[in-house]
């Protein structure tokens, strides 16, 4: 019996999802801000006696869900856009909105001044990498055309890419299309962008539902666990389905993109 031909077989560009992905945004968040509200409280400036009280009452986990808040804000933000009606706005203004309301919320009003709160939103500027992504795109870039395709903004992806030593060819973006995913037209417009055709694109990710959204577009899939990072539960159906229909799975317990540069140098 002849061997099956891997789809991947003909493609010629990856596309990577980032947030997640390529780069550890809870882990670098967590710490910046953690940083941040040590520094508060350990400086001559008195805060105000109710919001030290409420800063004093808040422990590790408190700061893990507020930095998990954050990030749901932004997906949800992304989700509800309707590029045909509401007005563009970039992941970097909306990051600035969603924590002053955050705050708000947390009853952390005032903690930090305006141009804490500018520098603060910013920190999506400067993710730390999975410890395999400068090296697995380093080596993927050997033969494919590599580019990112996410839904922040250009200037943060380029700080992304300057800041972790990554070596994308391109950057593609939400704004680039003034659409975010899932919508189609990201997906298709970096595949005409590249001037390739659909099938000889792989988006790299770690979330099923943007795999899911790539290939309805025609595009090949790879996809690579990380920590924390799936929406889509083992023991849900559609989470069982997607083991047949990606192109590649790679598990946590492997090597990220330096497995993925591995295998797919096996189909040569």
């Amino acid at each position: 019996m002849p061997s099956v031909v891997s789809p991947l077989t003909n493609v010629k560009a990856l596309l990577f999802d980032i947030f997640g992905t390529t780069v550890d945004w809870r882990s670098s968040i967590t710490d910046e801000i953690s940083l941040r509200v040590f520094r508060k409280l350990s400086s001559e400036n008195v805060l105000p006696a109710a919001l030290k009280t409420r800063l004093d009452g808040l422990t590790q986990p408190d700061w893990d869900r507020f930095v998990q808040e954050w990030h749901n804000a932004y997906s949800a933000f992304t989700r509800s856009f309707n590029p045909e009606t509401d007005p563009w706005k970039s992941i970097d203004q909306h990051q600035y909105d969603s924590l002053v309301e955050l705050l708000k919320k947390w009853d952390l009003d005032g903690l930090f001044t305006e141009t804490e709160l500018e520098s603060l939103s910013l920190v999506w500027h400067r993710l730390t990498p999975w410890p395999d992504s400068p090296d697995g795109l380093a080596e993927l870039s050997r033969k494919y055309t590599l580019g990112t395709l996410s839904n922040g903004n250009t200037s943060l992806l380029r700080d992304l890419n300057d800041f972790g030593g990554l070596t994308f060819h391109n950057i593609f973006c939400a704004e680039t299309f003034k659409a975010y995913k899932p919508n189609p037209a990201t997906y298709l417009g970096a595949v005409q962008a590249l001037g390739l055709q659909p099938e000889e694109v792989a988006l790299v990710a770690a979330h099923l539902g943007d795999l899911q959204a790539a290939r309805g577009c025609g595009l090949r899939t790879i996809y690579v666990e990380r920590k924390q990072e799936e929406a889509w539960g083992p023991e849900e159906e559609r989470y069982k389905e997607a083991k047949g229909w990606t192109d590649m799975w790679v598990t946590e317990e492997e090597n990220g993109f330096l497995t993925v540069a591995t295998k797919l140098g096996e189909l040569e």
